[in-house]
């Protein structure tokens, strides 16, 4: 499915379709320079809608400001094209660190992390794997699971993120202080142009 758990969701006051909300939001959200990681519908006594986005330039973290941006251009979209029946909260946010894993490439662009990943049916008997992750094969996603290498078809993961360690959390933190390098560089490019 890719953006969310279930692509049509329930509320009391009728039908939301996901996918048709993905289909009205992406070109937006692309636009800005963004990637839309997930879209769920979360219930409750006023729902939310929550849409996970991350910069199309991967080097770059996620900011507050980030999330403002595409909150207002997707609330105009979503004003004109009303396809949530009745009142809903919007929420912008980042996919985390402990981010989840629903597009076939987060599953290669991951590997070699820790992995949580649920089957909506048995896989070699099993419907929860925590482990290592070793990448894709096509619609097959690879994990090591206590020595053990298992895998599992891309249709039947139901829930997949990683699990937070301290080798994801040195990544991240190498990855932003990468970044804030770079952009402290690009800083004393232009002042020396000025200067």
């Amino acid at each position: 499915m890719g953006f969310g758990s279930h692509p049509l969701c329930c509320m009391n006051s009728g039908v939301v379709d996901l996918e048709e909300i993905r289909r009205l939001v992406e070109p937006t959200v692309e636009a800005l320079g963004y990637d839309i990681v997930q879209i769920r519908l979360l219930g409750g006594r006023r729902p939310t809608l929550q849409i996970m986005a991350e910069p199309k330039a991967r080097e770059r973290p996620m900011t507050v400001d980030d999330c403002a941006e595409i909150s207002h251009a997707v609330s105009a979209v979503l004003d004109v094209a009303d396809p949530i029946p009745g009142s809903y909260q919007l929420e912008i946010s980042s996919p985390g660190i402990d981010r989840p894993l629903v597009r076939p490439q987060d599953y290669e662009r991951f590997a070699g992390f820790e992995v949580r990943i649920e089957t909506g049916e048995p896989v070699a008997g099993r419907r929860r794997f925590r482990g290592r992750l070793l990448g894709r094969e096509g619609e097959r996603v690879q994990v090591e699971v206590a020595g053990e290498r298992y895998e599992v078809p891309l249709a039947a993961i139901r829930r997949a993120k990683l699990v937070l360690t301290d080798e994801l959390i040195a990544a991240e933190r190498r990855r932003l202080e990468a970044w804030a390098r770079r952009r402290r560089g690009r800083q004393r490019e232009r002042d020396g142009d000025l200067g």
